[in-house]
């Protein structure tokens, strides 16, 4: 049975005339706002309204960059710019003199200063060995299985270069 596959579905069809039905309501809005402005403006000054406003409502119909309709590209660079940023990177310089400070200003010694969920969050960040209590153990890696058990394993590497972990098996 042959079915056929459809193809160019990225393409918009073309709905009103030449246009899009996206494209054809960015001009129909642009030239209802200049219609409705040709009421309250003078003719001199609606003129370059109008030529403003068409412009703009023109340039989101049909202006794409790198493919992306340009109504995309606005509204990612309005969300970059409107949410906040965090960067979390700071220099070690920064952060001891940042340490010194607090120190100075409570006139208490850096341990002093830390309550205990300041401790609890320094041992889970720095220490490798579990905290009691609170974490689970890792599991052990697939060496430490090996050398526990009487199966043996070997390192053995594939035409291709890589490592694989292989059981060795001796047929006596």
């Amino acid at each position: 049975m042959n079915f056929q596959v459809p193809q160019f579905i990225e393409t918009e069809d073309k709905i009103v005339g030449p246009f899009t039905l996206r494209q054809f309501l960015y001009i129909a809005v642009g030239g209802s706002v200049c219609f409705a402005l040709f009421f309250f403006m003078q003719l001199w000054l609606w003129i370059i309204v109008a030529f403003f406003i068409m412009t703009i409502f023109s340039s989101l119909a049909f202006i794409k960059v790198s493919g992306r309709p340009l109504p995309t590209i606005v509204m990612a660079a309005i969300g970059f710019y409107w949410k906040p940023k965090f960067y979390l990177w700071k220099r070690k310089e920064e952060v001891q003199k940042e340490k010194e400070a607090r120190a100075k200003v409570s006139g208490f010694g850096a341990a002093e200063l830390r309550s205990k969920l300041d401790n609890l969050w320094d041992q889970i960040k720095t220490s490798k060995n579990p905290i009691p209590k609170r974490e689970k153990s890792f599991q052990p890696t697939i060496m430490d299985r090996t050398r526990s058990s009487k199966e043996r394993f070997e390192m053995m590497r594939k035409i291709t270069g890589e490592k694989e972990m292989a059981k060795r098996i001796d047929y006596k």
